[in-house]
């Protein structure tokens, strides 16, 4: 059982907020009448300062997502501008692969014990989610949160791990707490998107928009992802523990059980869908040398 949840006169926070997704997703809510709109980010693209700038209730919070202080800073802000705790929560800060934390070339130190990579995008909106419910149940509020994972949530990524299984993690955790909405009145899902046009390709892990070959042919709009997040937070027609996929083949619910692949029908894909083989031996290259360099090498 679910129930409508307008974004109108609501207040609205967003990780990620300074750029690609959550940028646009911020942007929409205002749009929809939000009351007021916190984007927390480690920085603002020009783009979003200027929009930061010329929208009243659009407000920016600087926030490093693997500090928990930092996200628990970002309801008190609300708290302290706006007389609240926000009603809208969404994570959508994340990485794919950054050279500062993946698998294959592994730059961490063994002194980290940890990747940075997991920090962001799996114990952010983990400890976020949970920031929130503490926030709502406070003041005796409904509210929603959604968690921006990926269609690689669901899928094998050989040649970005690190970055599949955080989102296999967000897509678990999601579901595990779709009964939060009858017990607590706290509403949470899921936003999987296939290939989007975003900074993640570009300023995030250079180069591997060309690695991987990602063009428009393939990829949605950031616009097109954050009308799904919001569908997906206003409607009824998506309980807490949804699963909701964006893609240039459109949009669905994900089952639990026996997923298809996006776009199948009668057990076939739509033509053009296949990785062409040369994409395949180039997304893979980086990957063959790091591990050439190691085969017979203990130093």
């Amino acid at each position: 059982m679910s129930w409508p949840f307008s974004t109108s006169n609501k207040i609205v926070v967003v990780t990620g907020g300074g750029s690609g997704i959550g940028l646009s997703y911020a942007t929409l809510a205002v749009a929809n009448g939000a009351k007021a709109v916190v984007i927390g980010d480690i920085a603002l693209t020009d783009e979003a300062q200027k929009i930061v700038t010329e929208t009243t209730n659009l407000t920016f919070q600087h926030c490093d997502v693997t500090q928990w202080a930092d996200l628990q800073r970002l309801i008190d802000v609300c708290i302290t501008k706006f007389g609240n705790v926000p009603d809208i929560y969404v994570a959508s800060a994340g990485v794919f692969e950054p050279p500062y934390s993946n698998f294959w070339e592994d730059p961490e130190p063994l002194e980290s014990n940890g990747y940075k990579h997991v920090d962001i995008n799996v114990n952010h909106p983990i400890k976020f989610t949970r920031l929130a419910i503490r926030a709502l149940l406070g003041k005796q509020k409904h509210g929603v949160v959604a968690l921006v994972s990926s269609i690689a949530g669901y899928s094998k990524q050989y040649p970005a791990p690190i970055y599949s299984a955080t989102k296999h993690a967000v897509v678990g955790f999601t579901r595990s707490l779709g009964d939060a909405q009858r017990f607590q009145g706290v509403k949470v899902i899921g936003v999987c998107p296939g290939i989007v046009s975003t900074p993640i390709w570009t300023t995030s892990t250079p180069g591997s928009g060309e690695r991987f070959g990602i063009g428009e042919d393939i990829s949605i709009t950031p616009e097109v992802v954050a009308k799904t997040i919001s569908d997906g937070i206003e409607s009824p027609e998506y309980p807490g523990g949804t699963i909701l996929e964006v893609s240039k083949l459109g949009t669905r619910v994900v089952p639990e059980w026996f997923i298809h692949p996006p776009g199948m029908v009668d057990g076939k894909m739509p033509e053009g869908t296949d990785v062409p083989e040369h994409m395949i031996i180039k997304s893979l290259e980086p990957i063959m040398n790091v591990t050439k360099r190691e085969r017979g090498n203990m130093a």
